[in-house]
């Protein structure tokens, strides 16, 4: 998510701020970290940091990467942001199969199911898809050209998934609201068909997963948003199911030191591997949340909160795989002025049990106690030490930047109107 409009008085710099985002291998063979321009992944099965090949350029992106994401099989890895370059990287070879220039800046990115097609958002609300059809070779392609599929009306979109039986693509935006689209036989074509719209929401909705259930092949929907609630949904009806209410318990385990008054929006959201968690970051929140779904009943319940004691982490993105019961986190800032670190992150890990059950604790691993160590920390954080004031500064900077980006501004008839006689098309049309 990258470029919002300006009021005058507005301070860029709080605006082009980036968070650190993580993403696992669904069999967790290897993790990447983007923080701002740089893209680090560490391959976990052979125990060493990856050296990425791209013939088209190096650094391979020139500005913050707002979204990375790897496809269901983990054959591929998608990488997109503000340059405008999706990135399509095979996880075999490391090397950069495809590359697209988009017209703007990528908001968010999907993979579908079957691997075949790469969709991505931009900032005017407009997704794209590519295909991704596997070189036999596995050598780099030329440039692909995307074409695009849906739209939002001029409204930044959030997230980007695929139904688990990939019969739909369901799209979410600052707007409140979470579309829901028939993928078509072929998605080059564009998909035309709506199948509902989920609304609710009474913020921006900042993130979409879905809970794999026997009883629904589409999946369950879950939702987070500023307003400071975890929906459940049924995509089929658009129907909400239940909401979960997540301040309270967020307040009493709030992260003390924060100048502002304590910010309770969900950032990110993942479903863990024994399909019934739904692990959340929450702003100002010091540590992680999970959730309980009962699909049978169709509801939501606060499960556990794990602090983070000692440092002071507020995860900025959640990764989990299908395979193992680890949730990666991260937390980190790119551009943060006033600090030596332009780009910093911190890398933790935390083992989750089978079940909820009310015996089950989760428990946060040590470094030295994390698939890959020492090098894995080096290599995603780029530094091993990084002090806690550092931490607090980039967790601030970033709150401003998700409001100024997706808490949409109110302007006068006279703004509106200065601003549609200054907009950039206008200017070239004259």
């Amino acid at each position: 998510m990258g470029d919002a409009q300006m009021e005058e008085g507005d301070n860029p710099r709080e605006i082009e701020v980036s968070p650190a985002f993580i993403a696992v291998h669904p069999a967790q063979r290897s993790v990447a970290v983007a923080v701002g321009s740089d893209l680090r992944v560490y391959d976990l099965t052979g125990d060493c940091p990856v050296s990425l090949v791209d013939d088209s350029a190096k650094p391979f992106h020139s500005d913050s990467i707002r979204a990375i994401r790897y496809g269901a099989s983990g054959k591929l890895l998608v990488s997109a942001g503000d340059d405008k370059l999706v990135k399509i990287w095979s996880t075999d070879s490391w090397l950069c199969i495809g590359s697209v220039c988009c017209e703007k800046r990528v908001s968010s990115v999907a993979v579908s199911n079957d691997g075949l097609f790469v969709c991505f958002a931009d900032k005017f609300g407009v997704v794209w898809v590519v295909s991704s059809k596997e070189n036999v070779e596995n050598q780099a392609l030329p440039d692909k050209k995307a074409a695009p599929i849906l739209a939002h009306y001029c409204s930044i979109i959030t997230s980007l998934e695929f139904s688990p039986d990939g019969r739909f693509i369901v799209s979410a935006d600052r707007d409140y609201k979470i579309r829901v689209t028939v993928v078509p036989k072929n998605p080059l074509d564009g998909a035309h068909e709506i199948q509902t719209f989920c609304l609710g929401h009474s913020e921006y909705v900042s993130c979409l997963d879905f809970i794999h259930s026997p009883d629904y092949p589409h999946g369950l929907l879950v939702s987070g948003s500023g307003d400071s609630t975890v929906r459940l949904w049924d995509v089929t009806s658009g129907s909400l199911l239940d909401t979960c209410e997540i301040g309270a318990k967020a307040e009493l385990s709030v992260t003390d030191g924060l100048e502002e008054e304590p910010c309770h929006a969900i950032t990110d959201l993942c479903t863990c591997s024994n399909g019934t968690s739904i692990a959340l970051a929450v702003q100002s929140l010091k540590g992680i949340m999970l959730l309980n779904c009962n699909p049978s009943a169709k509801t939501l319940s606060i499960a556990k909160v794990v602090l983070i004691e000692g440092e002071t982490l507020i995860p900025t993105s959640l990764g989990t795989s299908l395979s193992e019961g680890l949730l990666w986190m991260v937390t980190g800032i790119s551009k943060l002025q006033g600090f030596n670190h332009s780009s910093l992150a911190r890398v933790r890990a935390v083992s989750l049990p089978e079940d909820n059950g009310q015996d089950a604790e989760p428990v946060l691993l040590r470094d030295d106690e994390i698939p890959g160590g020492q090098k894995l920390l080096e290599r995603l954080q780029g530094s091993v030490s990084i002090g806690n004031d550092v931490f607090l500064a980039a967790a601030e900077a970033l709150k401003t930047a998700m409001r100024s980006l997706l808490i949409k501004k109110q302007y006068s008839a006279e703004k509106r109107e200065f601003r549609k006689r200054t907009r950039n098309d206008r200017k070239l049309k004259n």
